[in-house]
């Protein structure tokens, strides 16, 4: 089965974007986002005023910390074969009681697709933490959410600023 990566994160962020899992080619390559068609970082560097494409991965994760966003995925692990996140079974969600008592910060938290809100919820809806934050649902910049256009991403994911 395949794991999450760690959350990127410092004390200083004060919101949160949270995928689903990682597909197969962010496992293969061990980064977030890795699929060169994933709108994903491309939307960050074009939110951020920064370079495109970025020189490392840690230039990537370090944009977002400069912002005071932190990074992770709602599921730990979970059965799939692909990368689509419907294909997803037997997820086993992310220990959020732990790291919203360690970021307690972080207020907002924007669900890069339905699958990661639908998953947050199903998990949290009931718990204590969750009803101290804000939730935002936005499309997914995945390849697979063929029917936006990177505009029609992009705008959506301003919401950010």
């Amino acid at each position: 089965m395949p794991e999450c990566f760690a959350p990127s994160v410092d004390s200083t962020c004060s919101k949160l974007i949270l995928g689903s899992m990682p597909g197969v080619k962010s496992l293969e390559q061990a980064q977030y986002y890795a699929h060169p068609q994933n709108a994903f970082w491309r939307i960050m560097a074009k939110l951020f005023g920064a370079p495109y494409p970025f020189a490392s991965y840690d230039d990537k994760l370090n944009l977002l910390l400069s912002h005071h966003i932190a990074l992770w995925d709602v599921i730990s692990t979970c059965a799939r074969n692909g990368s689509l996140d419907s294909d997803i079974r037997n997820a086993v969600p992310n220990d959020f009681e732990r790291f919203f008592k360690q970021y307690p910060q972080i207020k907002t938290v924007f669900f890069n697709g339905q699958k990661a809100h639908d998953s947050f919820i199903k998990a949290f809806k009931t718990a204590p933490f969750a009803t101290t934050l804000t939730l935002v649902p936005l499309p997914s910049t995945s390849p697979a959410n063929a029917h936006l256009s990177f505009d029609d991403k992009l705008k959506a994911w301003s919401v950010l600023l």
